[in-house]
Order: C-alpha cells, then sequence, then structure tokens
C-alpha cells in the first residue's frame, strides 16, 4: 500500500501537462525527480552568477571554485581534457552546443546540475564523458553521452561513473548511447565500505547501441524507471550486494537472455517491465519502496515518451 500511496500511473498527455516533460529549461530550475531532491534537494547554481563561455579555458574557469553560480555553453568546444566542476555549480548547454573530447568531473563536490550538455568522444588517458566521485546532491538530466564502437573497449572510459560513495543523484531524460561501457555505480568489488551508501536514480533515459554497463551497479540502492533499452549486449547488471528497484522499462533487440540480472549477489525488485521476451533472473531484493514520490509511467507510454523527450532536446 506505501508504493500505491506514493505512485501515480500517468499517460503520457498526463505526465506532459504535470511537467514531467520539459522543453524548456531555466538557469534557475531545481531537481524535482528521484534522490536529488533528498537531503536538502539540488538546487546548483540557481540565484547565483552568469556566465556564458564557448572555449574550454573559459569553462574551466567558470566552473571552479563554490560561489553559486550558473554557467552556459554555446557553441562547439572541442578538446581533450578533464575540467573540475566545483560546488553549487548549473551547467547548462544551449540548443547546438557539444563538447568534444571533454569531460566533466564532479569529485568531492555537492549540489551541481548538468543539463542539456553534449559530450562525445572522450579518450580514456582523459577519463568518463561525466564523472561523479565522492559526490552529493547531483542532477544530470537532458544530457547526450556517446563516443563510437569503432575502437578498442579501452580507447574511451566510461560515458557516465558514479562511485566512491556518491549520494543523492539523479540521472533524467538522458540519451546514453554507441559506446562500449556505458555506467558505471560503484568503484571496484573491494571498494563495499566506501560505496554502499550510493544512491542512484535512473528515470527517463534512453540507452542504445552499447555493450555493457547499462548500468552495471555496484553495492548501495538504485531505483531505475522508464527507461528504454535498445540494441545493447548488456543488460542491469546488480552486483556485490546492490540492491535494485526496477519499475516500468522496456527493452527490445537486446543481444542477452538476461536483461536484469545479477553476478557477485545483487538483488532487485522488479515489477511492471517489457523485457522484450527475456526474463529477469536477479534474485529478488528488499528494496520494494523509494524514498520519495515520483511519476510512474505506464510501461505502454514509455518508449513514445522516452525516445522523444530524451537528450539535449532542452531550450533556453
Amino acid at each position: 500500500m506505501r508504493f500505491f500511496a506514493s505512485v501515480i500511473a500517468f499517460t503520457a498527455i498526463q505526465v506532459a501537462s504535470a511537467g514531467l516533460i520539459q522543453k524548456r529549461a531555466s538557469v534557475d530550475d531545481v531537481a524535482t525527480v528521484g534522490y536529488a531532491t533528498l537531503n536538502g534537494g539540488t538546487t546548483g547554481g540557481s540565484g547565483g552568477t552568469q556566465t556564458t563561455v564557448s572555449t574550454l579555458d573559459a569553462l574551466t574557469a567558470a566552473v571552479s571554485g563554490s560561489d553559486k553560480k550558473v554557467v552556459i555553453i554555446s557553441g562547439v568546444i572541442t578538446g581533450s581534457a578533464v575540467v573540475k566542476v566545483g560546488s553549487n555549480t548549473s551547467i547548462i548547454g544551449k540548443a547546438g552546443s557539444a563538447l568534444d573530447g571533454i569531460g566533466l568531473r564532479v569529485i568531492e563536490e555537492s549540489n551541481v546540475i548538468i543539463r542539456n550538455v553534449k559530450i562525445s568522444k572522450v579518450l580514456a588517458e582523459v577519463g568518463d564523458a561525466i564523472g561523479i566521485q565522492a559526490a552529493h546532491q547531483i542532477w544530470v538530466d537532458h544530457v547526450d553521452l556517446s563516443s563510437d564502437r569503432d575502437h578498442d573497449k579501452d580507447y574511451y572510459d566510461g560515458l557516465l561513473d558514479i562511485t566512491h560513495g556518491s549520494t543523492g543523484v539523479t540521472i533524467t531524460d538522458s540519451k546514453i548511447y554507441t559506446h562500449w561501457k556505458a555506467s558505471l555505480v560503484g568503484h571496484s568489488d573491494s571498494n563495499g565500505d566506501e560505496d554502499t551508501p550510493i544512491t542512484v536514480t535512473y528515470a527517463g533515459n534512453n540507452w542504445y547501441d552499447l555493450n555493457s554497463r547499462t548500468p552495471s551497479f555496484r553495492f548501495g540502492h538504485g531505483h531505475i524507471y522508464n527507461n528504454v533499452f535498445d540494441n545493447n549486449n548488456d543488460g542491469i547488471n546488480t552486483r556485490d550486494g546492490a540492491q535494485l528497484l526496477v519499475e516500468n522499462n522496456v527493452w527490445t533487440g537486446t543481444c542477452t537472455t538476461q536483461p536484469l540480472y545479477s553476478t557477485d549477489g545483487g538483488f532487485a525488485v522488479a515489477r511492471g517491465n517489457d523485457f522484450g521476451g527475456a526474463e529477469n533472473t536477479a534474485p529478488a531484493g528488499d528494496f520494494s519502496t523509494a524514498p520519495y514520490s515520483y511519476n510512474l509511467l505506464d510501461t505502454t507510454s514509455v518508449r513514445a515518451s522516452v525516445t522523444s523527450n530524451a537528450g539535449q532536446t532542452l531550450s533556453l
């Protein structure tokens, strides 16, 4: 009964009218979905200074420090670097903007929002496209993350890795595609003492043409709902005692017989999913109620909603 008290099934039209699907972004938007809403919420740089950047040097300088700030990316910025993002920051990409070869790193920081940013082809020697490490209250929304699969699997690193005990992380309405190693949660099998507190929400994301880690989730708690998974070589892998709540997701063309499975003793509560004819083989867990309210889209409406909304689709 607690589940039904906190979750309302919406049709695609109802979700749009309720404001879950947004086509415009404001510099003052705050997180409204998932774990990023807890512990005081995630407001990023709302109310702070605003800076528009179009070069790597300007971006690097603008996102540093802990003062409240909104950084707007304009145009295509090319390079081979990782940019470290300070606390109390919102990074928003204008329509048509992109980071080519440039990754964003949020490490030992808090209260960060990354929205409408397109990142591609960040080399492994640089790091992940987006790396979240020992960080708290992070909202990643409407991002577009990719590389290619023309090179060796280690030519690039992860597209979106969340490690070293990060908490209060929400990933929404994003495209994660054409890559070898998509999204790793939890640093390593031996890092349970640090990573067990991890909390991550994935909602409304479009995952496709990926080889692995869709996502791979060690330790901690994860809520994965209303996502679309297409033509991937892997499923959701719950590992090392992770407790996942997996709801109303859709799979097709997944080149695996296990869209949701476990290695190393992970667990999942799964309900309302369309596994595309395959089966869930993960052991049942005890994480059955998310600690926040949320709007759960009916499974039959997920594909149309996600494919039309995910990625760099916002405008300022």
